[in-house]
């Protein structure tokens, strides 16, 4: 935003704010036009700042998965590679739950290939990751688990438990379900 006249700023700003309000209320799925007349500019302006429904998004939930990849950090650091791992994920599980629309976005992104990308998937992988070729390395998960995997799995649990009445709950007894598959040796339950 550097170089942008005062009024694309605020634009910029309060296109946000609402987008970030109207995507809690309605997921990934809120209406441009919407966010546009309560922010009180033009649909072409929206457009002009965020020329994808994607591109927004991806503001939307910037803040939140930078917090996520932090949080990576941290674990890696502290904690042995398995429950490293496993804690970040659920982490990422209890955010995709509580935040409509993430699960969304992160469910139609193939995994990256381009690790230069800013997609909200392709941030969260290069945090991520690591993780996982930690844990793998140490062998407390399967050679044959990638990133993808997990995230489809994460993101699966978020989007299946949404609309229950204590989705994080849910979510969690399913992610610790599926956590049995994950770990070698573990018999199925």
């Amino acid at each position: 935003m550097p170089g942008q006249r005062s009024d694309a700023r605020r634009n910029y700003t309060r296109i946000l704010e609402v987008a970030e309000a109207e995507v809690s209320a309605h997921g990934a799925d809120a209406s441009l036009e919407q966010i546009a007349r309560v922010a009180g500019v033009g649909s072409a302006t929206v457009r002009r700042h965020f020329p994808t429904r994607q591109a927004l998004l991806h503001a939307v939930f910037h803040e939140r998965v930078q917090a996520l990849c932090a949080r990576a950090r941290e674990v890696d650091e502290a904690e042995d590679s398995r429950t490293a791992l496993l804690t970040w994920l659920h982490d990422l599980l209890t955010y995709a739950v509580s935040a409509r629309g993430l699960a969304d976005v992160l469910a139609y992104e193939p995994p990256s290939e381009n690790p230069g990308q800013d997609s909200c998937g392709a941030v969260l992988e290069a945090a991520g990751a690591p993780l996982l070729r930690h844990a793998i390395s140490d062998g407390s998960v399967k050679e044959t688990v990638t990133f993808h995997d997990l995230v489809t799995l994460t993101v699966g649990i978020a989007l299946a438990t949404e609309h229950q009445p204590d989705a994080a709950a849910r979510a969690d007894h399913l992610l610790r379900l599926a956590v049995d598959g994950v770990s070698p040796g573990s018999p199925p339950r």
